[in-house]
């Protein structure tokens, strides 16, 4: 199960995964290193939404963004504070 999504740089598709996965781990979810991507699963079973590995065009939009949102949400917030940790040690 591969992600859809395109980076910009494809070379950093391993380090966004190891982002995924130390940011989920860190949020309580068990997270397969080799298959980071599988958390989908879990936070769509606990919010009781039908999430398949196959065809999921039945989902509403806001049912997937309940599933995306604190993964994507989460990796965003500490992308900024790694930047932000970055910028300070580069003003000094």
């Amino acid at each position: 199960m591969g992600s859809k999504n395109r980076l910009l740089v494809p070379e950093a598709r391993k380090q966004m995964d190891q982002l995924k996965v130390d940011v989920m781990k860190a949020k309580g979810y068990a997270v397969d290193d080799d298959q980071p991507d599988a958390v989908k699963f879990e936070i769509a079973k606990e919010l009781g939404i039908p999430l398949s590995d196959e065809y999921n065009g039945k989902l509403t939009s806001e049912q997937a963004g309940r599933i995306g949102g604190p993964i994507g949400g989460n990796m965003v917030k500490e992308m900024v504070r790694l930047a932000q940790e970055q910028m300070a040690r580069d003003k000094n």
